[in-house]
């Protein structure tokens, strides 16, 4: 018996420790169950605010995940839907450029959409595109034929200087 009571003190630390670790796993479950219930809270928070502005929750802000979501819908409110500097209309017709340049038709979609809305006409939309068509071209031009950089800029500040010298005419 003498025995077996030294066996069972020289156990007691580990006893002890893993019920301690059960206890901490158990605290960290509650504590994410929590948490996870406060995500949830903050979610539909979000989810309401985004219906009240679009009259939906899009697709793809259910697939961002909670720790980002607030973040992803502000950064989208401030770039998409408010003023700027440069006007809706203007902003959403750079943003179809760059969507044809990209080849994102998601982008492209949206970006064509909101400009409509916003006023743009087809004519604008399919300027907005043959720009950033004819800008991608010469860049892939410029760049596969190394052109030298410093000509080129100094060609450009030449012309500009030109062409300023000849408004004032």
């Amino acid at each position: 018996m003498y025995n077996h009571s030294k066996s069972l003190i020289k156990r007691i630390p580990k006893l002890f420790l893993f019920l301690m670790f059960i206890i901490f796993l158990t605290g960290i479950t509650f504590s994410q169950e929590k948490n996870k219930r406060s995500d949830d809270m903050k979610r539909q928070e979000i989810y309401k605010e985004i219906e009240q502005t679009l009259g939906l929750v899009p697709s793809f802000f259910k697939l961002v995940p909670d720790r980002s979501l607030e973040l992803e819908w502000n950064l989208f409110k401030t770039l998409q839907l408010e003023d700027s500097p440069i006007p809706n209309k203007y902003r959403e017709l750079i943003g179809v450029g760059i969507s044809a340049v990209t080849k994102c038709r998601y982008c492209s979609y949206f970006h064509t959409e909101v400009a409509k809305l916003f006023g743009a006409t087809d004519e604008e939309i399919e300027d907005a595109v043959h720009y950033a068509k004819s800008s991608a071209g010469w860049s892939a031009y410029l760049n596969g034929m190394q052109l030298d950089y410093d000509q080129f800029k100094k060609e450009l500040d030449q012309s500009v200087r030109f062409i300023k010298a000849q408004s004032k005419k």
